[in-house]
């Protein structure tokens, strides 16, 4: 991981992008007055996010799906006798 200041990630910004496509850096810190304040990363680090909706119409629920409800009930908390 490198620490790197504004104006040095001003003038060598390619370079620094170079690196982190490489694989010679995993990730830079670009800090501003000594604080860090950005993070340049791999985009292939980049968590992705579920996509909502994905399997929409590819799946069949039936009518009755819950009409067994009672009975499963009963088998995970017994009989109320």
């Amino acid at each position: 991981m490198a620490t790197v200041n504004m104006h040095e990630a001003k003038t060598h910004l390619s370079k620094l992008i170079a690196a982190i496509k490489s694989g010679e850096e995993t990730e830079v810190i670009i800090a501003q007055n000594g604080v860090p304040a950005a993070k340049i990363i791999p985009i292939a680090a980049l968590q992705k996010r579920p996509l909502w909706g994905a399997a929409k119409g590819k799946y069949h629920i039936p009518d009755d799906i819950d009409e067994m409800n009672d009975e499963i009930e009963k088998l995970f908390y017994g009989e109320d006798d």
